[in-house]
């Protein structure tokens, strides 16, 4: 639907009430009349199409719409849609059904913003209690946001404009928000998921000189290239400047008819030959010695990247694409490399032998040369116009590129699944939409490309005929002699093939500093878990786990919430709740895969945050539900925790695991290889094979998160007994879909909206009759039923029989 002038006449029907039906007729109106200019972040919300004439015709004309909301849940959380609508003067809604309300904006009115599992929920409150609600996904919680931002705005004008005291200050626990968009910010983090987590200021040409700090180990290396640099393109400069005695002392006397001096000739010529070899030999040492300089500094580069990346948080890639990742660390690591390794060489040497050049051109004939030299401020202008479309055509196409990477990082890995659902075209047709759109973005750039080289070529012939005229008027006038004009010319030659050279390089320069902001943006991004500042070392831990106060959000969302828990030595806890309830954040928090916003986490009474983050995590053993392996053999993956481990070490944590079995019955015993991701075992082989990859470590502490809900009950008992070895002796927190596995734990702690409401063993938690046992007679319920189904099906086909 057009949001111009389309927008002639609409005919809608809202439902006023149950029975009743209105018709209203709309005039003509643009989207941007219903948004009021100069607000933060841009103006408000624009009112979405769909409402547009509903709110033309209930919002009267001399109202500023400032922010909208479409509620997309009604109060039995279904989807139904509805819309919150601030204007200057009134707080408007309209409900699923079509009915309007509208409140008068007042001191006392104000918007109460919460969420949990997913639903938002918007409570506009007055000096008399809650005046209506309002729930939605949490897709539109920055509308949301703005909308109460824009509240308070107001409420805070309407105070200043009747003189009274300034609000106070808001907590410091109030989570910031984004100043474009004001979307929460993560804890710890200044940057907004919603708007772009990157810093998306186009690449410049100095973000290459960022490269010096991998270059400084080799600048002894570099000197020496640089000092071959020099004394080359200085023997290329030697043959023109012999060509003007060769001219005016050997072949125009010959043609005036004096005889060739044979000693001068040797000499002119011998200085020719030497000046050549003396130029390919100092410049294959150059490019051998840059080459292996540039080598390494990519490969330094490639480590430094891969070694940070390892360090940042589980925050960082929940916002990144693994073929993105993958692109930034190998495709542009290896075009900085050839870039420092080819161009940066001849971007140097082009530099020198024009200043070169142009220094032996202004001692020979000053007038000569600035007439030869007129073309190169256009040049240079052009360079520079063209370098600017370049940067950000680049840039398009490293995002687009990653895009096409992204989808064969996905697509690969899964597809078993994409067979299992018949969707190869499904995903071809996005490959080729992907590949479609870096392709239309690199005809745009060669559009530029294939304009500009032409062009430079076309104002340096111009310089040559320009040349050849001046000069050509300088020999009839005697001011110069023939040899004089073709030094000149032999000179200006170099001076141009250099420049036309440098102008090409401008193409790879700006894809070298594309490359090199990309893989600065991971170097600069600071991780959320960041190392102790005083470490505190701690060699070995009896697992007791004291968490205080812990509060913790997912972006935007409240996840955890003034969660206290004591887990004593070799205690074992089960974490029990419906999903979303907060049991894999807690884990996570323990882990340290991510620091609490709130509250602290302490291991023997040591905070978490103040032991080194490597040397903390080997004191735990983390079984997860869905076991990931690395490519290689079984020992390998057996004792990923521990590389050193002996063969008799793997082979008793498979024992303990109950994976030896298994293993010997495979061809080549624990030299099997597994597969990528471990595809060539089932899953409750794989899931034994991490139990063993935990045992072998001997951790004190001990996290089971789903270890046996992705497996058949058989296959379940194994995976049991090898769990009983590996909880034996150490703090274990597990977390089990069948709450029927958890009743050996000495404590269950029950979680509902990220806070505690029920601790205690199995058998108290049954007495208490509240969520734990409803929990466990459901599953119970269904349990028996789904036997029954079972036993129904097997009955009708043994009397079919």
């Amino acid at each position: 639907m057009s949001a111009g002038t389309g927008l002639a006449r609409y005919r809608i029907q809202a439902r006023i009430n149950k029975t009743t039906t209105a018709v209203f007729q709309l005039n003509p109106l643009h989207v941007s009349s219903l948004v009021a200019p100069g607000n933060p972040g841009g103006t408000g919300d624009p009112t979405p199409e769909f409402w547009l004439p509903a709110v033309r015709a209930h919002v009267p004309g001399d109202e500023t719409v400032l922010a909208t909301i479409e509620t997309d849940l009604d109060a039995d959380l279904h989807f139904a849609r509805g819309l919150v609508c601030l204007t200057d003067r009134n707080l408007y809604a309209l409900s699923p059904v079509g009915e309007w309300a509208v409140w008068p904006l007042s001191a006392d009115l104000a918007l109460k913003l919460s969420d949990h599992a997913g639903v938002a929920t918007l409570d506009v409150l007055s000096g008399s209690g809650r005046l209506a609600c309002w729930r939605f996904t949490l897709a539109q919680n920055p509308s949301a946001l703005r909308l109460v931002r824009q509240l308070d705005s107001l409420r805070e004008k309407q105070r200043i404009d009747a003189g009274e005291a300034p609000p106070a200050k808001a907590s410091a626990e109030e989570q910031p928000l984004c100043p474009n968009c004001w979307t929460p910010l993560p804890p710890d983090q200044d940057e907004c998921p919603a708007c772009y987590s990157e810093n998306l200021t186009s690449p410049s040409t100095w973000t290459l000189l960022r490269l010096w700090r991998f270059a400084r180990p080799y600048k002894k290396e570099l000197m020496i290239g640089f000092g071959l640099t020099l004394l080359g393109t200085a023997a290329t400069l030697v043959p023109p400047y012999l060509t003007m005695p060769l001219m005016d002392r050997v072949l125009i006397p010959f043609q005036n008819g004096k005889n060739i001096p044979i000693g001068l000739t040797v000499m002119l010529l011998s200085g020719l030959l030497i000046s050549a070899l003396v130029a390919w030999g100092l410049g294959w040492a150059r490019t051998y010695i840059l080459a292996l300089v540039s080598e390494r500094i990519g490969a330094d580069l490639r480590t430094a990247t891969y070694d940070h990346l390892l360090k940042l948080s589980l925050e960082y890639f929940g916002g990144k694409r693994t073929g993105d990742l993958m692109a930034r660390i190998g495709n542009e690591s290896d075009r900085i490399c050839v870039f420092l390794s080819l161009y940066a060489l001849d971007f140097a040497t082009d530099v020198i032998m024009m200043l070169m050049t142009a220094a032996i051109l202004v001692s020979i004939d000053p007038w000569l040369a600035l007439v030869t030299l007129a073309p190169l401020p256009m040049i240079m202008w052009l360079i520079h116009i063209v370098r600017d479309k370049l940067r950000f055509g680049f840039e398009k196409i490293d995002r687009m590129w990653a895009e096409v990477t992204s989808v064969l990082a996905d697509t690969i890995p899964g597809i078993r699944v994409v067979k299992a659902f018949a969707q190869e075209q499904r995903e071809s047709n996005r490959f080729r939409t992907a590949n479609a759109h870096n392709l239309a973005i690199n005809d745009r750039v060669n559009k530029v490309w294939s304009m500009f080289t032409p062009t430079v070529t076309l104002l340096t012939e111009i310089g040559l005929l320009i040349l050849w005229a001046f000069g050509i008027w300088q020999v009839a006038h005697h001011h110069i002699t023939v040899g004089v004009l073709t030094a000149f010319l032999a000179y200006i030659g170099r001076f141009y093939t250099r420049l036309d050279s440098m102008s090409r390089i401008v193409s790879h320069t700006q894809k070298a500093a594309t490359g090199a902001k990309r893989i600065f943006d991971i170097l600069d991004h600071v991780s959320s878990v960041p190392e102790p500042i005083n470490p505190v070392h701690i060699d070995k831990v009896t697992g007791r786990i004291d968490i205080n106060r812990v509060g913790f959000r997912y972006g935007n969302r409240a996840v955890l919430r003034d969660v206290s828990l004591n887990i004593q030595p070799g205690e074992m806890i089960g974490l029990v709740g419906h999903s979303g309830s907060g049991k894999s954040t807690l884990v996570n928090l323990i882990c340290r895969f991510y620091d609490a916003s709130e509250g602290s986490i302490k291991i023997d009474g040591v905070d978490i945050r103040s032991i080194p983050v490597s040397e903390y995590r080997q004191h735990i053993g983390l079984v997860l539900q869905e076991p990931f392996l690395f490519f290689g053999t079984i020992a390998e993956n057996i004792a990923y925790g521990k590389p050193n481990a002996t063969r008799e070490e793997i082979v008793a944590a498979a024992r303990a695991a109950h994976a030896h079995e298994f293993i010997l019955r495979l061809p080549h015993g624990y030299d099997s290889v597994v597969g990528e991701r471990g595809q060539a075992l089932s899953g409750g082989e794989r899931q034994r094979i991490s139990i063993a990859r935990a045992l072998l470590i001997n951790p004190q502490i001990l996290i089971l998160d789903e270890a046996t809900s992705s497996v058949d009950s058989t296959t379940e008992k194994e995976i049991q007994k090898a769990l009983d070895n590996l909880v034996q002796g150490r703090t274990t927190i597990a977390i089990a879909h069948r709450l029927s596995t958890l009743r050996k734990a000495n404590r269950l702690i029950v979680l509902d909206r990220g806070q505690i409401i029920e601790e205690g063993s199995h058998d108290e938690l049954m007495l208490q009759n509240g969520t734990y046992r409803r929990m466990v007679e459901t599953q119970a319920r269904q349990e028996a039923e789904d036997k029954a189904s079972a036993m129904t099906v097997l009955g009708g086909r043994i009397h079919d029989q």
